[in-house]
């Protein structure tokens, strides 16, 4: 069971932004800057395109919505979008706050923001749906 399957079922906390029967949507505990966050299918699959063809539409519907929303509650540029797919066997969506090329480095180092920023954060967030 992978760490976000543990977030979906409630074993392990995640400040949650936006959540739907199919999909969710939560900050990344070390995000690359404020307000990054990262949009999973609920159920387990590690390759985005092993998706069958109606959650993966469903998925990039979701994260277009919650995209709107982080660019509302965190001002920049755009909201930047990246599927690596490496560092956790489940499929997810960075959705990524940025005003340069460089906010979506991630070789650079992550930020280490606390709980109560990552709960002010998702509450802006939240506050835009």
């Amino acid at each position: 069971m992978s760490i976000f399957s543990k977030i979906v079922s409630g074993e392990i906390h995640a400040h949650v932004v936006a959540e739907t029967n199919d999909f969710m949507a939560f900050l990344d505990v070390n995000p690359l800057v404020m307000g990054h966050v990262l949009v999973i299918p609920k159920q387990e699959i590690d390759y985005i395109f092993e998706m069958d063809d109606e959650l993966y539409a469903g998925l990039t519907l979701f994260a277009k919505i919650v995209a709107k929303a982080v660019k509302a509650a965190f001002p920049c540029k755009k909201v930047g979008v990246a599927v690596i797919g490496l560092e956790v066997p489940h499929t997810h969506i960075h959705l990524i706050p940025m005003n340069n090329v460089s906010d979506m480095n991630f070789s650079k180092e992550k930020l280490k923001p606390s709980q109560q920023e990552l709960a002010a954060a998702a509450t802006k967030i939240r506050a835009q749906f």
